[in-house]
């Protein structure tokens, strides 16, 4: 009996993963480091005032699709970071194409690879209807936002490929007592309250990206004393979690996470207050955009490991192997569950 010799596509398939391998997870954290780094390529644009420094779209100019000597810098920091995109796009498409011999058994996995990819001609369509509007500081916003999702999808995904198939179809107690998965879950409310006020900030602030850019003609100062409300609030929450993971000896990937997510919001804060009363130098409002992004991660990064069901069976996993060291944090993390 003859067998029809493979095509070319089955021969690429044969040597894709088919476990979550190192490759794969390399990418998940790829994707999450890019869709940050997209954010602070953004925020340059807007910083230096270059967000008309390509006038047109998706056309740089109405004859080049590349910048020209005549744009100067500002074309240069424009037109740079459209090229980002295509970092993210192979990142994206290397992502999907790791997981497809995981399609079916992992649609998890597949499905967040899939919503990452649809995020990126999303945003650079959103990114030229913010070009074609004369960076009307409302569409600026939405782009923003846009991308605090996809950096959510991608802290979803990277702590989602450390499960193997089994652990993935398992279902336990989340790592996180009850109490906990709702102060985590109202951090999240507060985490999203902030950043979509902070984008309304700066659309009323002096960084439109051109002189000739609109303003949402909000007052930036009425906006900023808004804007901090969700902060305090933020800040008290995110205290109380702390004190909850280390009196209920929550799980150490768990109470790691937490710490982080104190840490970021403590310093975001700071950064938030300084540059406000430092009128808004340059080099901190960057920092604070570089802030918003690792805060968006942090706190996905925690609620997900509160809530998530699928968490607990690595504890087994790794407490098996540990012997009796591990036997005793599953025996933690089992009351906590209580």
């Amino acid at each position: 009996m003859t067998h029809p010799a493979p095509t070319g596509w089955s021969r690429v398939t044969a040597k894709l993963p088919r476990t979550t391998s190192r490759l794969v997870r390399r990418l998940a954290l790829a994707s999450l480091i890019s869709q940050i780094m997209i954010v602070v390529t953004g925020g340059a644009v807007r910083l230096t005032a270059s967000g008309l420094g390509c006038p047109e779209w998706p056309r740089c100019t109405a004859t080049s699709i590349v910048n020209t000597p005549e744009m100067g810098i500002h074309g240069v920091i424009e037109f740079g970071n459209r090229l980002l995109t295509f970092v993210l796009t192979a990142i994206a498409i290397a992502m999907v194409v790791s997981l497809w011999n995981l399609r079916k058994e992992r649609k998890d996995l597949f499905r967040l690879a899939i919503a990452l990819a649809a995020g990126i001609p999303a945003q650079a369509i959103l990114g030229g209807i913010t070009v074609l509007t004369q960076l009307n500081p409302w569409v600026v916003g939405w782009h923003f936002i846009v991308s605090m999702v996809l950096i959510v999808l991608a802290t979803v995904l990277l702590n989602r490929v450390r499960l193997s198939t089994a652990q993935a179809a398992s279902s336990a107690s989340p790592l996180g007592s009850r109490l906990l998965r709702q102060i985590l879950t109202a951090a999240a409310a507060l985490t999203a309250i902030t950043v979509f006020l902070g984008v309304i900030v700066t659309g009323s602030g002096p960084h439109a990206g051109d002189a000739g850019a609109a303003r949402n003609n909000l007052d930036p100062d009425l906006m900023t004393r808004i804007h901090a409300a969700p902060v305090y609030l933020l800040v008290l929450t995110v205290a109380v979690a702390l004190v909850l993971v280390y009196r209920e000896s929550s799980a150490p990937r768990l109470r790691k996470s937490v710490e982080l997510l104190a840490a970021v919001v403590l310093a975001q804060g700071a950064v938030g207050y300084l540059q406000h009363f430092l009128h808004l130098p340059v080099a901190l409002v960057a920092l604070h955009m570089l802030g918003a992004s690792v805060l968006t991660a942090a706190m996905a990064n925690s609620l997900y490991l509160a809530v998530s069901r699928k968490e607990r069976a690595t504890l087994t996993t790794n407490s098996a192997g540990a012997g009796s060291a591990g036997a005793g944090v599953a025996s933690a993390d089992l009351r906590d569950a209580r």
